[in-house]
């Protein structure tokens, strides 16, 4: 019994230590945009929020929207999350490209229109989400 109980221990341990995640920010007026993305046994997983509160000059509402799923590695510095719209025939596509310690997003055309409402964007516009320590 004691024996099993260390080895769960261990392997809970173990799995633990080989699962890292990286976290990835960028704030720009009443717009937060964040990146998750956690690795581990060999999968990616990617996670993108976004929030957004105008300011009083700007005229569009306010939103919130999130996107998450296991990506593809393309590359050392670059990761694709392709995700379905629930019941339709249109996908989001977000191409991630990882350059040190900053993070850029492009998403398709699709994203906007049928995961985040139309007003939220999970691409970073060219702009840099910067890697918190």
């Amino acid at each position: 019994m004691k024996k099993t109980m260390i080895f769960s221990l261990a392997l809970l341990f173990s799995t633990s230590v080989f699962a890292g995640a990286d976290h990835y920010v960028r704030k720009e007026g009443g717009h937060v945009q964040h990146l998750k993305i956690t690795k581990q046994k060999g999968d990616v997983d990617v996670l993108v929020d976004v929030d957004f509160d105008p300011t009083g000059a700007e005229t569009d509402r306010p939103c919130s929207a999130q996107i998450s799923g296991e990506a593809k590695v393309v590359s050392d510095t670059e990761l694709t999350l392709k995700k379905q719209a629930q019941g339709e025939a249109h996908y989001c596509q977000l191409n991630i490209k990882l350059e040190g310690d900053e993070a850029r997003i492009e998403e398709s055309q699709d994203c906007a229109r049928y995961f985040s409402g139309g007003f939220c964007r999970f691409g970073s516009e060219g702009k840099a989400l910067k890697k918190i320590q």
